[in-house]
């Protein structure tokens, strides 16, 4: 099968590799027919982690049952089906809670795993014509009737949207809120988008790349760009002084300032600044154990210099962590199946994926209009 795989810093390449396949009696075999490239994959991608040669990336799938083991029940060949880019067991004492992001089961060692990703196991990804699909049963959700005219909306479903969701969550957003998200990304969108699902009453978003902005208006969010003003005075002055209700941290480790300097811990200590007094924040912007190509000295052991005092005097909260894809993503598809939801509004590319290796290019340098990369490998 075509496959894209991660051949060194920069370096993505479709190549041919092993036909992925049934291993397991509880295994799922799926034909990808729609799968993105994250913000997360641009880690591996610029050399910031431990992914190796030959990892075949992308961990947003969508697509058809061709196979399923003998010991699958519920998921049957021909159900079209989205992935959470979580793998888990289903059972371990983490499942068992909700937490499937840290299943115990499929990355021994380990608490999580993930299709294509550094450190999450040796599973494969997506961004390729086949995928195998461990646990089966547990793993897909089975997309409803006429999925397929709205299939850029389910896709958003295997990572984006629930991110999105949890950053809202992990903040505990309540209506009639005001919320600030740091980052315009695709996650900081769907933040933002979850945020007004919510009820949020007022949402504003910090960036400086005009054309994420300008997505961030379309859906009803102030648009704070902090190269032209500072985001924290910005938002005093929205809210009258008084900080915002909740923040969603969207950025991690590889927040930039408007010079383009790396800064790690701009985005969250900003935050801190804005949030106001007994106010929570989510993390959900990537922070990593260890990055040694960091040039920041704290940074490269995983490390920020927080603002532990102000965050201590405000009595502010905070939760963290990858999401919980399952916690989330039959809710938030019935809001795309009855028309309260469309998060395919960030898509800006649709294309083959034999130019996936261009697009990571682009999507890499933030190149203007390139918001998210939709793939079709079997088109």
């Amino acid at each position: 099968m075509k496959a894209l795989v991660y051949e060194g810093p920069k370096q993505v390449k479709i190549v041919n590799v092993p036909d992925a396949k049934i291993e397991k009696p509880t295994d799922v075999l799926v034909k990808i027919t729609t799968t993105n490239i994250c913000g997360s994959d641009l880690h591996m991608y610029e050399g910031r982690t431990s992914v190796e040669q030959g990892k075949v990336l992308g961990h947003e799938n969508l697509g058809v049952v061709i196979e399923v083991g003998k010991e699958v029940e519920r998921v049957k060949v021909g159900d079209r089906v989205c992935l959470p880019f979580n793998i888990s067991c289903g059972y371990c004492e983490n499942c068992e809670r909700g937490y499937t992001g840290f299943c115990l089961t499929v990355n021994p060692g380990h608490a999580g795993g993930a299709y294509g990703y550094a450190e999450m196991g040796p599973y494969n990804g997506g961004q390729a014509e086949l995928l195998r699909v461990p646990y089966g049963d547990f793993n897909c959700l089975v997309l409803p009737e006429g999925a397929e005219e709205h299939e850029e909306d389910y896709v958003m479903l295997s990572d984006i949207f629930p991110t999105g969701y949890h950053a809202t969550e992990l903040a505990d957003v309540q209506p009639g809120e005001s919320v600030l998200v740091y980052g315009a990304g695709p996650v900081g969108l769907m933040a933002a988008y979850s945020s007004m699902l919510r009820g949020a009453d007022q949402v504003m978003v910090v960036d400086h790349h005009p054309d994420r902005l300008a997505l961030a208006e379309k859906i009803g969010a102030i648009a704070i760009d902090y190269s032209r003003t500072d985001p924290v005075e910005a938002v005093m002055e929205f809210t009258q002084g008084k900080g915002a209700d909740k923040g969603c941290e969207c950025v991690g480790f590889q927040c930039h300032d408007h010079h383009n300097h790396e800064i790690p811990n701009l985005t969250m200590n900003r935050l801190v600044q804005s949030v106001k007094a007994t106010g929570a924040l989510g993390v959900v912007g990537v922070f990593t154990p260890q990055d040694p190509n960091a040039t920041d000295a704290l940074e490269k052991e995983g490390e920020i210099a927080f603002d532990m005092g102000m965050f201590f005097t405000k009595g502010l909260r905070m939760g963290s962590g990858q999401t919980n894809v399952k916690a989330y993503n039959r809710h938030l598809c019935e809001l795309i199946e009855h028309g309260k939801a469309k998060p395919s509004f960030i898509v800006s590319h649709r294309l083959t994926l034999d130019e996936a290796p261009n697009a990571y290019q682009h999507f890499d340098r933030r190149d203007m209009g390139w918001t998210k990369v939709v793939l079709h490998p079997n088109a």
